[in-house]
């Protein structure tokens, strides 16, 4: 059980990844996001692709903290959402039982 903990909630964290002309690719595998933490300028939309490995039924819908999004990610294709916070700060994204999660950091 420890360790079930320290994987999901305590793990250290890891250097955000910049979104790369406006898009950033999310692997959805072994029960997290790759990568977890991403940085997303304010104001501008950004296009998040999944692609999901993960056969789990936790991972086959993720949500965005503070948009009211969330989306069915069907396995091995790809889906794109659209995101946009106009308001710096960290913001997460998760599945929709909140153990595989990920960050977004608007500046």
């Amino acid at each position: 059980m420890a360790a079930v903990v320290w994987w999901f909630w305590l793990a250290g964290k890891r250097k955000a990844v910049a979104a790369s002309d406006g898009v950033i690719d999310i692997h959805v595998v072994d029960g997290v996001y790759k990568p977890d933490r991403v940085t997303i300028p304010t104001g501008k939309t950004t296009i998040f692709r999944f692609l999901r490995d993960d056969p789990t039924a936790c991972a086959e819908v993720v949500t965005f903290d503070g948009l009211s999004v969330s989306r069915e990610l069907p396995l091995n294709k790809a889906v794109e959402l659209a995101i946009r916070y106009d308001e710096p700060g960290e913001y997460t994204f998760a599945c929709q039982m909140g153990m595989y999660r990920g960050h977004v950091l608007v500046n």
